[in-house]
């Protein structure tokens, strides 16, 4: 007996996901054009249709920045794991083969500087290829992320409170120091200019940078500070150090009073024998009869007043 049997439509293979690579680059992409666009088309467009640059222009700088960062974490969010760290070593590698190109292009003219500049942009290419298309690259990007540098989740945070917050306060105090100084001694100019080279001219990259300079160098350390004791492997150390400084008995207050007299008494005992010791030796050794040592000035100024007569102890 023959049976119908209702025939049904294959599964569709699935599609390839788009590589790690390719993610990386528009990552990066993405990135540069923020930049381009908080730190350049911002204050291009409040010149022209606003007026000079103020705190106000200042404030949207920054907020289509944070817009924009916060954007890209929207894109990103369903993206696989490494294409942030990928991006990350996107922008680092396109600054490094530009700056470094830009650097060799300076110190050579005419034909000769345009071919070793060319030669040496391919060779920074081809490591940057072979970076991204091999292990080394994904692993890097995926430890990146993977250690939480892109991320606002706190590890574990209940534990090794008070190791954490004297860390983070080191780094804030490290890296705001640092941005008060550029900012009270006015290193940085107002306005930032590159110098491009075979006569290209240059070109502004950041209006306000007397400013803007300190306040991302503030904002990086916030972040740094944050997100350092927040890496599953330092806070891990950090979380172990307060627990076995939690084992340490500490000397009570009474008795750390008494040990600090003991110990300035018997510095000053020491201190009061060691001077002793040394005038004694002093002066016997600068006698003349011993001569080991030239006699001290008083002698030889009474030596003087005598005429050169011996004088005898």
């Amino acid at each position: 007996m023959a049976t119908a049997v209702e025939s049904s439509s294959a599964p569709a293979a699935p599609s390839k996901p788009v590589g790690l690579v390719i993610l990386s680059a528009l990552g990066g992409a993405y990135i540069l054009a923020a930049l381009a666009v908080a730190f350049y088309a911002v204050p291009a467009l409040w010149l022209d249709f606003v007026g000079p640059l103020n705190n106000l222009a200042l404030g949207a700088q920054v907020a289509a920045l944070v817009a924009l960062c916060w954007f890209g974490g929207k894109l990103s969010a369903d993206a696989p794991a490494g294409t942030r760290g990928g991006g990350f070593f996107f922008v680092c590698w396109a600054f490094t083969i530009f700056f470094c190109v830009r650097a060799v292009a300076l110190n050579f003219e005419a034909v000769a500087g345009q071919v070793i500049a060319a030669a040496f942009g391919l060779l920074l290419l081809y490591f940057a290829v072979k970076f991204f298309t091999g292990r080394t690259g994904a692993n890097w990007s995926t430890g990146l992320e993977h250690a939480g540098w892109f991320s606002f989740a706190a590890y574990k945070p209940s534990l090794g409170r008070w190791v954490r917050r004297i860390t983070t306060l080191g780094i804030l105090l490290l890296g705001l120091s640092g941005a008060y100084s550029l900012s009270a001694q006015g290193i940085v100019p107002d306005t930032a200019v590159l110098a491009l080279p075979f006569g290209l001219g240059s070109v502004p990259v950041l209006q306000q940078a007397q400013v803007l300079v300190p306040l991302l160098i503030a904002l990086a350390t916030l972040w740094v500070a944050f997100r350092a004791v927040n890496v599953p492997s330092f806070a891990e150390f950090l979380i172990a150090t307060e627990a076995e400084m939690n084992k340490v008995s500490w000397t009570p207050r009474k008795r750390l009073f008494q040990d600090t007299i003991v110990v300035l008494v018997t510095t000053l005992i020491m201190t009061l024998f060691l001077l002793a010791v040394d005038l004694f030796w002093g002066w016997l050794l600068s006698r003349e009869r011993v001569g080991v040592l030239p006699p001290p000035a008083s002698d030889k100024a009474k030596g003087d007043k005598t005429g050169g007569r011996e004088q005898k102890w």
